[in-house]
C-alpha cells in the first residue's frame, strides 16, 4: 500500500463518520464538545452555518448521522446527535447579533419558488453576500412542509417562526400568499437565476373500488395534515385506519389520536421492519396505543350507500427471488374487512409541476421529473435550479438544506461568470490538542454510559392537546451525560515516522488493537495481517512508512476510539492528537465562521 496522504481534505473528513454521513456535513463532534462545555450559543451557530435549522432539525431530522456514529460500533446505541442539536437551540442565548453582516447589494436578483427548507437555505447563503432574494410561497408564512405537514406536537410554531425569521431578516423579500402559476412568466421578469424549491406537495391517491363512493371520509394524508395545521380540521371519527408506512403515516395516526380517534390503526403492505418510517417514529406511535398491522394490501373501501364502513384487505407474504428481490404474494387466506369511520391515505408523495411550461427549456424525464444535475442542482435551463423534494422526490429536511447549499453555490458562480461545475475544496483547519506531557484540550475519557432517554410529556396529557410538544428535550444534566458519550472522532491520531523508535508502546496500550507495525503489502493482505483483522474495506487504513526497520505503521480507522492513549504512552512524541476542523464551502462567505462563532 502507498502511504496515506492525510493532507487530503477528504481523508480525515471520512473518518469523522457522523459529519461525513450528514448531507449538510455538520461538524458534529465540534458542537457536541461545546455543549459539554455549556457553550450552547457557540454550538448553535456552528449548526446554523451548516444545517440552517438547528431547533427544527433537533426535533425532526431523519438522523442519517446516527447510524454512522462510531459509538454504535462499541455498544448498541449511537450518540443522540439529533437531540443534542436541540439542546443547543433550547439553551442558547439571543444570537441575533451573531447573524451575518450584510454586504452591499450586488445588483443580482434571484427568484426563489417555495418557502421550505431548500429555498430558505438558498436565501440564507446568497442574501448576506449582496443578492436580492425574493421568496414566493402560496402560504402566508415561511416554512413550507415544516410548518404545514409536521404536527405541532412534534414541532411547535414558535421554533419555526424563530428560525425562519433569522433568515428572512437578512434582507430577504418574502411574498407570502403569492403562488407562481407560470415559470415562463417568471423567466420573462429578468431574474438572474431562479431556484425551484416547491417540494412534493401532492399526496399519492389510492385508486381502488369504493374510493369515489366513500370520498367524504377518505382523506389524503398530506392534505389532511395541512388542514389540521391551519385549523380547518379539528375532529375525526372514533375508528380510523391509516394506510401507509412512512413518517407521514405516523404523523397522521398520532394526529388522529388527538382529534378524537379512539381506535386508530396503521396498516401497511410491507413487513414492520421494512416500513419507511423512522424506528423512533414507530415507537412513539405504539407508545400512544396505535397498533401497526403489516402484510395487508387494501383492495376496496367498503361502504353502505356512500357511507364508509371499513377497508377490505388481502393478506400477503414476502417471497424473494434468486437475486434477493422481494415480491408480495397472496397467502391464500380470506380477505379481511376492518371497520372504520375515516381513512387517511399516506401511501406516498408526488411532485406536481403544472406551472412549468414544457417549452421553457427544462427537460423532464419519463417520471415527469425535471432533469437535475445532482452536483450543481442545475436544470437544462442554465438559469433554473432545483432542490429539495422538487429535485429528486421526497426525502427529508436535511437533504433539502444540502441541496440549497449546492444550488446557492452554483447560482453565485453563474452570476460571477464562473464554471458552476467546479466545486471548491472544503477548508481544513488543523491544530494540535496537546496541553502538556499527558494532557489534552478535550476530555478524552471514554464514558461508559448508555444512551440517555429523552423525557416525554405524560401520555394522558399529551393526547388531550394537539399542540403540546411530546418530547421535552434533554435538560442540562442529561445533555452533559449524553455529550460525554461522543468519541471525539474529529480529534485525529497523527503519526510522525521520523520520531518513532518502534518500541510498540502504542500497540500495547491501544484498547482496540487498531495499531500494527508490520511489513508492507497489498491492502487485502495487510487487512488480514493486522493485530485485529479489518473486514471493512469501506473504512480507510492509515498507513505511514519511513520507519528505520523498513516496516510500516498501519492503523485501522474503523475501530479507533480517538482516546489518545497511544499519544500519551509514546516516549518520543511520534503520536499527536490533532483536531481536524473541516468546513464545507458555501456561497455565503460572510456567514459566521466556526472560529468566530466559537470565540
Amino acid at each position: 500500500m502507498k502511504p496515506t496522504d492525510i493532507a487530503a481534505p477528504d481523508y480525515f473528513h471520512k473518518v469523522v463518520d457522523c459529519q461525513w454521513a450528514c448531507p449538510a456535513h455538520t461538524p458534529v463532534p465540534e458542537y457536541i464538545r461545546l455543549i459539554a462545555e455549556g457553550r450552547y450559543s457557540d454550538a448553535y451557530m456552528i449548526n446554523w452555518k451548516s444545517n440552517v435549522f438547528p431547533g427544527i432539525l433537533g426535533r425532526t431530522c431523519d438522523r442519517p448521522c446516527e447510524p454512522a456514529c462510531r459509538r454504535g460500533r462499541v455498544e448498541e446505541t449511537p450518540v443522540a446527535i439529533c437531540r443534542l442539536k436541540r439542546v443547543a437551540a433550547d439553551f442558547k442565548d439571543d444570537v441575533k447579533h451573531r447573524m451575518p453582516r450584510l454586504s452591499a447589494k450586488n445588483g443580482k436578483r434571484i427568484a426563489i419558488i417555495g418557502g421550505g427548507p431548500a429555498s430558505l437555505a438558498v436565501a440564507r447563503d446568497l442574501a448576506p453576500i449582496g443578492y436580492h432574494c425574493t421568496v414566493f410561497d402560496g402560504d402566508p408564512k415561511a416554512g413550507g412542509m415544516m410548518r404545514t405537514q409536521i404536527p405541532k406536537f412534534r414541532l411547535p410554531d414558535s421554533v419555526i417562526d424563530e428560525e425562519t425569521d433569522y433568515i428572512l431578516n437578512l434582507g430577504i423579500e418574502f411574498k407570502g400568499g403569492h403562488r407562481i402559476d407560470s415559470l415562463k412568466k417568471l423567466l420573462s421578469e429578468n431574474y438572474d437565476a431562479i431556484f425551484v424549491g416547491s417540494g412534493a406537495p401532492r399526496g399519492r391517491e389510492l385508486d381502488i373500488p369504493g374510493r369515489k363512493e366513500a370520498a367524504s371520509h377518505v382523506h389524503i394524508g398530506l392534505d389532511w395534515l395541512s388542514s389540521v395545521s391551519f385549523g380547518h380540521t379539528d375532529k375525526i371519527g372514533k375508528r380510523v385506519i391509516v394506510l401507509g408506512g412512512g413518517n407521514t403515516a405516523i404523523d397522521c395516526c398520532r394526529t388522529a389520536r388527538r382529534l378524537g380517534g379512539e381506535d386508530v390503526k396503521v396498516i401497511v403492505r410491507s413487513g414492520f421492519e421494512e416500513m419507511k418510517a423512522s424506528p423512533w417514529e414507530k415507537e412513539d406511535a405504539m407508545h400512544e396505543d396505535i397498533p401497526i398491522l403489516n402484510f395487508m394490501v387494501p383492495v376496496a373501501f367498503a361502504h353502505d350507500n356512500g357511507k364508509l364502513t371499513g377497508v377490505t384487505f388481502q393478506k400477503v407474504k414476502a417471497e424473494y427471488d434468486a437475486k434477493g428481490r422481494r415480491n408480495l404474494v397472496p397467502t391464500g387466506e380470506p380477505d379481511q374487512t376492518i371497520e372504520c369511520d375515516d381513512v387517511l391515505v399516506a401511501v406516498g408523495q408526488e411532485n406536481a409541476f403544472p406551472w412549468i411550461e414544457r417549452d421553457c427549456g427544462i427537460e423532464f424525464d419519463k417520471w415527469n421529473m425535471p432533469k437535475v444535475d445532482p452536483k450543481t442542482m442545475g436544470s437544462s435551463n442554465p438559469k433554473v435550479f432545483f432542490g429539495g423534494d422538487a429535485a429528486f422526490g421526497p426525502k427529508n429536511i436535511i437533504w433539502a438544506v444540502a441541496h440549497g447549499h449546492d444550488a446557492a453555490l452554483s447560482i453565485h458562480k453563474l452570476c460571477s461568470g464562473e464554471d458552476i461545475t467546479e466545486r471548491p475544496l472544503p477548508e481544513v483547519q488543523i491544530s494540535s490538542q496537546k496541553m502538556g506531557i499527558h494532557e489534552w484540550s478535550y476530555d478524552n475519557d471514554i464514558s461508559a454510559d448508555k444512551r440517555f432517554k429523552v423525557p416525554h410529556r405524560d401520555k394522558v396529557v399529551a393526547l388531550k392537546d394537539i399542540r403540546a410538544e411530546v418530547e421535552l428535550g434533554y435538560d442540562v444534566k442529561l445533555a452533559l451525560g449524553e455529550a460525554q458519550r461522543c468519541l471525539n472522532c474529529d480529534i485525529q491520531t497523527v503519526f510522525s515516522a521520523p520520531l518513532c523508535i518502534e518500541c510498540d508502546a502504542c500497540v500495547d496500550i491501544c484498547p482496540m488493537d487498531c495499531i500494527t507495525f508490520t511489513e508492507n503489502g497489498e491492502e487485502t493482505d495487510l487487512r488480514a495481517r493486522l493485530k485485529a483483522p479489518s473486514p471493512h474495506p469501506d473504512q480507510d487504513l492509515y498507513l505511514a512508512d519511513g520507519l528505520k526497520t523498513g516496516r510500516v505503521m498501519v492503523k485501522d480507522e474503523d475501530v479507533c476510539l480517538h482516546c489518545g492513549l497511544c499519544a500519551e504512552r509514546c516516549p518520543t512524541g511520534a503520536w499527536d492528537m490533532q483536531k481536524y476542523l473541516i468546513d464545507m464551502t458555501y456561497a455565503g462567505s460572510s456567514c459566521p465562521s466556526k472560529s468566530r462563532s466559537a470565540a
